[in-house]
């Protein structure tokens, strides 16, 4: 039998625009199927969930093990610290540090995230049963075979892995996704990757205009991670990643946590850091931390036909009743103590 349809009512972010509108946002079987203008609508914020679109959850055992060394001593394959960690964790260990993680992410308005799984088929099955029965959409990204049976292929970085055209060619004759680190450290290995032609790149962080430019032109989305960078030291300065220069162009930015290891999964937090430092328009910042969950297909923005993937939060229980702007509130003051409901339809993987 069909169920009967459920409504969700407040101060609704709507569509890309986050255009806040006091509406009634009909939901029927997982799906938003009208917006309807209320005057009389309560004052809850609506907002779309939260996408965090580059992650290392598997990093959650190997949580604040020290950021002594440089970026190939910690994170880069195969034997970077990250990696000795992983292979001395038992498989349970990675499935219930993981599980862990994604619980955090959903009580902090996160629906989904793409995540750089580690460990071939096992690292990937072990992702998949650490989200299992969660209202959590996971879009992983594979390595070492592991992206045979995952969304993407996620390759480190150009100059990091051998045998790179075979790789990339099987993953796309299968009709896998391609993400690539690239930037991170330096501009060295963008245009390497940028000759795949891939579906995204993570961090872009010394990119230079000119590869950039490539970027918007392609539509090839970029991930930003500012947290994760000023942690590793490959950035100290707001001009790195150059996200006001990504936005002039008119690339599509995403926004990410990266290592869990080294900085939280919380896109609340992610948020409010890129708002300090890089001071870019706090709608532009939220658009972010939403965006990359076009890489599920479904987008969570608030309109008719997607899946109703939001939370709530009363701002009368708060100071945030003074607030003269709830986007900007949202980026800069919002917790998971603000956030009284969450409505996720996320497809379970």
């Amino acid at each position: 039998m069909k169920k009967s349809p459920s409504i969700v009512s407040g101060q609704v972010l709507v569509g890309e625009e986050l255009a806040l509108l006091p509406a009634d946002i009909i939901i029927e079987d997982g799906t938003i199927t009208a917006i309807e203008e209320n005057p009389r609508a309560p004052p809850d914020w609506v907002c779309p969930a939260f996408f965090n679109a580059h992650t290392h959850l598997g990093d959650t055992v190997a949580m604040d093990c020290g950021t002594t060394g440089d970026l190939a001593a910690l994170v880069t394959p195969p034997d970077g610290l990250k990696h000795r960690l992983l292979r001395a964790a038992s498989r349970q260990d990675l499935i219930v540090g993981m599980r862990a993680s994604i619980t955090g992410m959903i009580a902090r308005g996160t629906a989904g995230c793409a995540d750089f799984r580690e460990g071939g088929i096992r690292g990937v099955t072990a992702l998949q049963e650490s989200s299992r029965g969660l209202p959590f959409l996971t879009c992983i990204f594979g390595r070492d075979g592991g992206e045979m049976i995952a969304g993407g292929l996620g390759i480190s970085s150009a100059r990091d892995v051998p045998d790179l055209e075979r790789m990339v060619s099987a993953a796309r004759r299968a009709g896998k996704m391609i993400a690539f680190h690239a930037g991170e450290r330096d501009a060295g290995d963008v245009d390497a990757a940028l000759a795949f032609d891939p579906d995204l790149i993570i961090h872009a962080t010394h990119a230079t205009k000119k590869q950039l430019r490539s970027c918007a032109e392609h539509e090839i989305p970029l991930v930003v991670c500012p947290r994760s960078n000023w942690t590793l030291g490959v950035t100290s300065s707001a001009r790195h990643p150059p996200i006001r220069v990504m936005e002039a162009l008119g690339c599509t930015v995403y926004l990410g946590t990266d290592n869990v290891m080294f900085v939280p999964p919380d896109m609340l937090g992610e948020m409010a850091f890129m708002s300090t430092v890089y001071k870019t328009d706090p709608a532009a910042i939220l658009r972010s931390a939403i965006g990359g969950s076009a890489l599920t297909g479904s987008p969570f923005f608030i309109r008719p036909g997607a899946r109703a993937n939001l939370f709530m939060i009363n701002p009368e229980k708060t100071a945030l009743h003074f607030s003269r702007d709830p986007v900007a509130s949202i980026i800069k003051r919002a917790s998971s103590g603000t956030i009284c409901t969450n409505v996720f339809n996320s497809y379970i993987q």
